[in-house]
């Protein structure tokens, strides 16, 4: 057989291969505290930062720490590696990645995406105002 078949065909199963864990290990499923707790695996957490409770910053470990009320009222601690995100104070909603620690009783995020309200929506107010 051809030697440059042979090559280029290599080529395209490493690219397939490469590309197909990547899409897999991009594309995370949305799940509440107990969906993340239950699979054992990389999700998406969505919610709300808890206010009430503290939220900070470890220098010693550089890890920012929070916790996080889900839409089912579900709340656990996330710890998250590296500081807090922009904004993270004026966030509506907080979408944390990672995996739940079973063991350790926290949520281990790798990244946290935050959700701020937008300066280009209009007040219900002055829209009424305006009609």
């Amino acid at each position: 057989m051809n030697m440059k078949a042979i090559l280029g065909s290599i080529i395209i199963v490493v690219f397939l291969i490469f590309g197909s864990y990547s899409f897999f290990e991009t594309n995370l499923e949305y799940t509440d505290v107990s969906g993340a707790m239950r699979l054992n695996k990389k999700v998406q957490l969505k919610g709300v930062w808890n206010k009430e409770k503290e939220a900070f910053f470890d220098p010693t470990t550089t890890q920012f720490t929070f916790f996080l009320i889900d839409d089912n009222g579900g709340e656990c601690k996330v710890i998250l590696d590296g500081a807090a995100p922009n904004n993270f104070e004026l966030a509506t909603s907080v979408v944390a990645k990672g995996n739940y620690m079973e063991t350790e009783g926290y949520f281990h995020a790798t990244e946290v995406l935050t959700k701020c309200p937008s300066k280009y929506e209009a007040d219900a107010e002055e829209v009424n105002k305006s009609v």
